[in-house]
């Protein structure tokens, strides 16, 4: 049994004070992490997580050392390879059988891993000289969040993120971990709302000892990320905050990193900065191909951690405890899209490809841009926006779902209405041509409300 019955009161049938038993193998890591940032921020599941000794242990061990017949893993394997239907491989004929129907790693594919890490220094070059994990592969960034607040939000510690902000973000806070969301206000007059952050920041460390903020760059729904001189300020404000005793956890959640389209922008994550900023920091880096590499349907997403004196046992420590997630939900992640996300990404027109389709996007900004610079609107306030793939409007008379509503049923126009007092519109999905025609209805829909 793992459940432990303090104090029951046979009578009564009164269970309020069952305590559930950390299992042994949960108990090492807890020890190896003790002390450390995330021994002060994980949550209560966090330190119940364990990898088991089952078979996905045994099955690795054996896949090293099982020369005569490995009977561990539940696939159907001849010679030595597991079968492959020809339905399938006539779809997917540049992949091996082992790339298709076999079960991935819990982690995800080693080389891929790998790979993204260094794919990671490439593009962040602070990264360089610093420690950090290896990306853990997750079944997308919606997981790689998920699983994050499983490790380290609670009931008495709650997430703080944007206002506004990606709705699934509470979804995951609040119906999932019980746990309060907290927001501060993103924008002011001039651009990011810095004060609003660090004191939304600041009044989390006063009442909790410890903070756990989610900062998303490119951001849904604004579509806005940090000039160099705001980036540099909420660096300052994270490691003034770590001084002064709190334990902060920042979560980059990076899905859009690489789409800015304004030469003032913050060229590297966030993540990078943090990464060794302050013994009472624990950064966590959010991304993936889904929308960097325009693989929305591969479901494949990486998580990374990072903490200024981290050693190399509590990073694999905190690994194991993610991993422990990952298996006791979805198990591994889906192995065709890892292979050829490795293969993409392994490919020499990888990046040229990616250009011309960012090239792509960048115009669509521009005609939105020139678009929202030459045109005014008593109902309807652009918020800042920069990069990534949407924009965002302030409602500022009436309500934000009934000019959705309307736009939809009389001019076939869907776009997303986030709050009451704010619109959302994708235009990385609407073609350069369409542009104005779109804007001028959304504005003409939002004046005769």
């Amino acid at each position: 049994m793992r459940i432990n019955l303090q104090n029951l009161d046979n009578h009564s049938g009164n269970t309020d004070n069952i305590c559930i038993m950390i299992n042994p193998l949960a108990q090492e890591l807890n020890d190896t992490l003790k002390g450390s940032v995330v021994d002060a921020l994980i949550s209560d599941m966090g330190r119940r997580l364990y990898f088991p000794n089952g078979i996905i242990s045994q099955g690795g061990e054996a896949a090293k050392d099982a020369h005569a017949a490995n009977g561990t893993i539940g696939m159907a394997v001849a010679n030595g390879t597991p079968i492959e239907l020809d339905s399938y491989k006539k779809n997917m004929p540049g992949l091996n059988p082992r790339e298709t129907v076999a079960y991935a790693k819990t982690a995800g594919n080693p080389d891929l891993r790998n790979l993204w890490k260094q794919k990671l220094i490439e593009k962040n070059p602070s990264l360089k000289d610093k420690t950090f994990s290896t990306p853990i592969l997750v079944p997308g960034l919606t997981a790689a969040l998920s699983y994050v607040s499983d490790l380290f939000v609670d009931t008495d510690k709650p997430l703080l993120a944007a206002n506004p902000c990606w709705d699934n973000y509470e979804l995951i806070t609040c119906a999932r971990r019980g746990a309060e969301f907290h927001q501060f206000q993103c924008f002011n007059e001039t651009g990011m709302n810095l004060k609003s952050l660090e004191d939304c920041m600041k009044a989390d460390a006063k009442k909790y000892g410890s903070v756990r903020v989610i900062l998303n760059f490119p951001q849904n729904p604004s579509g806005y990320s940090p000039t160099k001189d705001e980036a540099k300020a909420i660096v300052k404000i994270v490691k003034d905050i770590a001084e002064s005793g709190a334990k902060v956890l920042v979560l980059s959640d990076d899905a859009y990193f690489g789409l800015n389209y304004e030469n003032d922008i913050e060229p590297q994550s966030l993540f990078a900065y943090m990464a060794d900023l302050h013994e009472n920091v624990l950064a966590i880096k959010a991304d993936g191909p889904t929308k960097e590499d325009f693989a929305w349907g591969f479901r494949s997403g990486f998580i990374t951690f990072a903490s200024k004196g981290f050693t190399e046992a509590q990073y694999t420590a905190l690994t194991t405890k993610f991993m422990s997630a990952i298996r006791s939900s979805v198990s591994c992640s889906s192995t065709p899209s890892q292979s050829l996300v490795m293969h993409a990404l392994q490919d020499p027109a990888h990046e040229a490809q990616k250009k011309e389709l960012r090239d792509m996007l960048k115009r669509r900004y521009d005609a939105v841009r020139k678009f929202v610079n030459t045109h005014k609107s008593s109902v309807l306030t652009p918020l800042p926006f920069n990069s990534g793939y949407f924009m965002s409007f302030n409602v500022k008379t009436g309500n934000a779902e009934d000019i959705r509503k309307k736009l939809l049923a009389e001019k076939g126009i869907g776009i997303i209405q986030i709050d009451a007092n704010t619109l959302r519109v994708a235009f990385s999905s609407i073609d350069e041509d369409k542009i104005e025609g779109v804007y001028e209805n959304i504005y003409n829909v939002a004046e005769a409300m």
